[in-house]
């Protein structure tokens, strides 16, 4: 467990937290480029607790401001997005992308007054659909992390989206936690789950189902921790299962046993203290996904790690409008009684449906002074006692965080492996560990 104080620390992600000022040493993908369109109306975004503005100016040019005007707090989401600016619709002041007012047509023209405002403005950088948004101390911001989703081609990705309403930290927890497999996503006849396109069932391990309790070790890294789950696989090896955590909010799942396989993972962004946007991503470094392997990741029955937009409410001009799920606390995430007694061990049938109803029922922010911690919790543990050290190592001493300045550390991948009992797997699972193909030097 950790002490009220320590959980403090981890969950609060506003200005002036330590949290919040680690987040905001990296670069955080805010939204994805289609959301916002040249000279159209302005979007409402929400991060670390920043309620901010996002536009596309004339030149097509992404800007990323502070909601409140600094004349007198008017939304400048109401703004008018017009020759490479947004102007504020109370009184006509106009702020280009870098926060610069570049009139101010209620003032005397002689007036230099425009000269003097400088508007909150966090720069932005467009990669493979994404835009990512720096709002951290350096005028000149780090390189983007080189985590493979963001230097594969577009071809080899699929991106999906969900708000959760729970602080983010138990969201990347849920992520990294290679124990609840074996129950929350589990069958009740495992040989009956459906298999994913481009899978084939013989790649589709049962071991989860068979050896309830992985055994765990972790191994930090430049940029995280590697988590390896072992489980009895035959009676000469081991199956593991091995998820890598990547400062500051990244995971990657382990999928099949195929190693051209697609591969799973999610980042974690803190929107505040109690709503998260989950980013639900599957890239293959291989070959392009197909449009089948696409569809299914919409839309397979109990599977696909993916969020599909048909399966979300009406879109809204609030924040995270478009990802609010259909299914949520309201109604019971769809809990099917009848689908967990003959079916499901949840009787919900989406992997992030799943993941979700269990996440947002702990409450917005859990008290983690109440927990019971076990072994296999050590992932867990892992991670919290990183982010912590991480966030008071900056506070105390201004030491830049983990991977903030190496993105190449970012360039990896997670793993199931079966080795023999007798291997090291921290030496055995080095070369699976590492993207094959397309690389971030090339």
């Amino acid at each position: 467990m950790l002490t009220k104080q320590d959980n403090e620390l981890l969950t609060r992600v506003g200005p002036g937290t330590p949290t919040g000022d680690l987040l905001r040493q990296y670069w955080l993908p805010a939204f994805l480029s289609w959301e916002v369109e040249t000279d159209r109306p302005p979007m409402r975004v929400r991060l670390l607790g920043e309620d901010l503005v996002a536009f596309r100016d004339t030149l097509g040019r992404v800007g990323l401001v502070a909601n409140n005007c600094p004349h007198r707090g008017a939304s400048l989401f109401f703004g008018r997005n017009e020759e490479e600016g947004l102007r504020c619709v109370y009184h006509g002041w106009k702020f280009d992308l870098t926060g610069a007012c570049v009139d101010m047509p209620n003032e005397p023209p002689e007036s230099n007054f425009k000269h003097k405002i400088h508007h909150t403005a966090y720069p932005c950088r467009e990669r493979k659909g994404v835009v990512w948004a720096y709002m951290g101390p350096r005028n000149d911001p780090p390189a983007l992390p080189e985590i493979p989703w963001n230097i594969l081609p577009e071809s080899h990705v699929h991106i999906s989206m969900r708000m959760q309403m729970n602080n983010w930290a138990q969201a990347v927890e849920g992520g990294i936690d290679s124990s609840h497999i074996s129950f929350l996503h589990s069958w009740l006849k495992p040989e009956e789950r459906p298999v994913p396109a481009g899978a084939n069932r013989a790649a589709v391990p049962l071991y989860a189902s068979q050896d309830k309790h992985p055994v765990f070790e972790t191994l930090d890294t430049n940029a995280g921790v590697i988590i390896g789950a072992r489980r009895n696989a035959e009676e000469d090896s081991y199956y593991w299962r091995i998820t890598q955590f990547l400062m500051p909010f990244y995971s990657m799942i382990p999928g099949s046993l195929d190693p051209i396989g697609n591969v799973g993972g999610h980042c974690w962004i803190p929107l505040d203290d109690e709503h998260t946007m989950t980013w639900s991503i599957t890239c293959n470094h291989s070959h392009p996904i197909t449009q089948e392997e696409h569809g299914q990741m919409s839309s397979y029955p109990g599977g696909g790690i993916n969020y599909g937009r048909g399966g979300m409410k009406p879109a809204t001009s609030q924040f995270g409008g478009k990802w609010i799920p259909e299914l949520c606390r309201e109604n019971d995430f769809g809990l099917d009684w009848e689908l967990m007694k003959n079916k499901l061990f949840f009787g919900i049938e989406q992997f992030g449906t799943q993941d979700s109803a269990i996440q947002e029922t702990m409450g917005r922010v859990f008290d983690r002074s109440r927990e019971h911690l076990g072994s296999a919790d050590t992932g867990v543990i892992r991670f919290r006692r990183s982010v912590i050290a991480a966030a008071t190592a900056l506070r105390d001493n201004g030491t830049t965080p983990p991977g903030v300045d190496t993105p190449e550390d970012y360039w990896a991948r997670s793993a199931s492996l079966v080795l023999p009992r007798t291997a090291d797997w921290t030496e055995a699972s080095k070369p699976a560990l590492i993207p094959a193909g397309t690389t971030p030097r090339e």
